[in-house]
């Protein structure tokens, strides 16, 4: 989020300065408006960090190019100058492509940072070895910025809290309550296996569903182009000479000219859909019954729920601790489950149960209906036996190696269907090409 400054007087003559965070500029201009009505403060400027890039040298040595970001360019000039450089140009860098941070780089991050910390590193020395070992430059950004907001005091949760489109929402959260957890190691090392774990499922959903969908898309295309556009060109020149055409070819060449004829209700035919369900995606009501057909399509089905169960349980056996937060632990837990169906379930149902009818936390989570009955029957025995936290902990271990099997199974099957149906499209347009090669023409 960008960093703004505004410097004001009061109405005694004293000058005040100060930075906050706002989406952008016009906002930023809003909230110092209202900040000097209610104080009665002149405002005299409101000024945007921005990067500017300098040139400088010293000593007779060869020229030193560099970017640092600032409120104003004479403040960079003035800091160089004060180091004893002689400054060439300081001006602003208009295009910045920093792209967003990898999974790798954030996972490296947080388990270096918990092996480090296991070996009592101070954590500003942590972030300043990190800072240094970190080659992406979105990455370095993030790094200082975070040193810096901790050295000015900032509230841990309010510094991940900016970074969390980097991050995640959980991610962000966990690092934020490390520092006050009491062992920030195992707080940093449970988030970086989180952090993999996520980035697993999405690689295998992409697997399992993306591909083949990007492929079978991809293979109706050709069939179309072939039929539609190619094959008639083909075809109609054995009509131009009244030669009698085989009865594949004859009804190919008819699907050729219905396709030629309605070419705009084809496109229709895969524009709506795709409209609708993009649409879907981006409302709350739709993605919700997106991801509930999601956890209920067959083959998938059954993977996808599971799976999000097994971060629910996760993320609970991380945070839980047997105290009175077991409701924000849940609420936490089902907003990272990647799934919009089950954390809408688990907030209006379960948590609402539990906060407004007293119910225990096995009852508030079997009446949510999306927990499978395995699921229920741990998180019971757990909370009989003392040991829920233990029993999250097992149930999402015991997720994580059947979804894992299960998943290469699916994958397989659906690669066997997939590779079927390109086999069946290879045949059709064989066998056409074939049949018209062996026309034989009347004399």
């Amino acid at each position: 989020m960008p960093l703004f400054r505004f410097q004001a007087r009061t109405s005694q003559g004293k000058l005040i300065q100060r930075e906050f965070e706002a989406p952008s500029k016009s906002d930023a201009k809003k909230r110092v408006q209202r900040a000097a009505l209610a104080r009665s403060l002149k405002v005299q400027a409101i000024d945007e960090k921005k990067t500017y890039l300098y040139r400088v040298k010293k000593n007779g040595q060869a020229a030193i190019d560099g970017e640092q970001d600032a409120y104003k360019p004479e403040e960079v000039e003035r800091a160089l100058k004060k180091m004893g450089y002689k400054v060439d140009y300081v001006r602003r860098k208009w295009f910045s492509f920093k792209g967003s941070v990898p999974g790798d780089e954030i996972v490296t991050f947080i388990r270096l940072s918990a092996d480090l910390l296991r070996q009592r590193l101070p954590f500003d020395q942590i972030l300043t070895l990190l800072y240094e070992d970190t080659a992406h430059k979105t990455m370095k950004s993030v790094i200082k910025t975070i040193q810096k907001d901790l050295r000015d005091g900032k509230e841990s949760t309010e510094v991940y809290g900016k970074h969390e489109h980097v991050f995640g929402q959980f991610a962000s959260y966990m690092l934020g309550v490390a520092s006050t957890s009491g062992n920030m190691a195992s707080v940093f090392e449970s988030t970086a296996k989180f952090i993999e774990r996520d980035a697993d499922f999405k690689k295998n959903l992409r697997r399992s569903l993306m591909m083949p969908m990007v492929t079978v898309v991809a293979v109706i295309g050709v069939l179309l182009f072939f039929v539609g556009y190619i094959f008639p060109k083909m075809a109609e020149m054995f009509l131009e000479y009244d030669i009698m055409l085989p009865p594949m070819t004859a009804s190919t060449l008819e699907v050729s000219y219905w396709l030629q004829a309605n070419w705009v209700l084809i496109i229709l035919l895969f524009a709506i859909p795709i409209s609708i369900l993009v649409a879907m995606w981006k409302n709350t009501k739709g993605r919700r019954k997106l991801d509930k057909f999601l956890i209920t399509m067959p083959v998938m089905g059954d993977l996808m729920h599971k799976i999000s169960i097994e971060i629910f349980a996760r993320v609970f056996n991380t945070l839980y601790s047997g105290s009175g937060r077991n409701v924000e632990v849940i609420r936490i837990a089902a907003e990272a489950c990647r799934n919009s169906y089950i954390e809408h379930q688990i907030k209006t149902v379960s948590i609402k149960l539990m906060l407004e009818d007293g119910q225990g936390l096995i009852q508030a989570l079997e009446a949510s209906n999306v927990f499978p009955k395995s699921a229920l029957s741990r998180f019971r025995l757990g909370a009989e036996s003392g040991s829920l936290k233990e029993n999250a902990g097992q149930l999402a271990d015991y997720y994580e190696k059947q979804t894992t099997y299960k998943l290469e199974s699916a994958i397989g099957t659906i690669n066997l269907v997939v590779n079927l149906f390109i086999f069946v499209a290879l045949i059709f347009i064989t066998i056409v090409s074939s049949e018209g090669a062996m026309i034989q023409p009347n004399y």
